[in-house]
Order: structure tokens, then C-alpha cells, then sequence
């Protein structure tokens, strides 16, 4: 199982600068970097809601969950 993060493509919808979304949640554009690359381990529920707030968006707009794919179950 994965979580994959499309934070960047909302961003880019919603037009708004990484740099801006930091200042407003009060994390460092770095962290945030690593956010939206999917390089962290997890996120604080109040972080992820500071974005959603700001960004006007649901959780599932920002997160995906996609399956691991199985290879001996492809093969039946």
C-alpha cells in the first residue's frame, strides 16, 4: 500500500505559490518540498488540515491511496 501525494498538482490548480502555502501553515518551504514529493513519513492531522483550509480542499484531493500491485495475484 502507498500513499501517493498530489499536493503540487493542486497548487497548481488553485494557482498558489509553495512558498505562500508554507508561511500561512507555519512550516519551512523545505518541509514542505518534502511533503509534496512524498519523501516524509507522515503528516500532522493539523498540518493537513492547515492546507486543506488554505488550499479550500478535501484530504482526498492532496492524498491517494494506491494499492501495491501483486504479482502472483495478476498472474491467475
Amino acid at each position: 500500500m502507498a500513499i501517493e501525494v498530489t499536493l503540487d498538482i493542486m497548487l497548481a490548480t488553485r494557482k498558489v505559490k509553495s512558498k505562500d502555502l508554507a508561511a500561512h501553515i507555519g512550516i519551512t518551504d523545505a518541509n514542505l518540498s518534502l511533503l509534496k514529493s512524498g519523501k516524509v513519513k507522515g503528516v500532522k492531522f493539523d498540518t493537513l488540515s492547515k492546507i486543506c483550509d488554505y488550499l479550500e480542499c478535501e484530504t482526498g484531493e492532496i492524498l491517494r491511496h494506491v494499492p501495491d500491485t501483486d504479482p502472483a495475484e495478476t498472474d491467475s
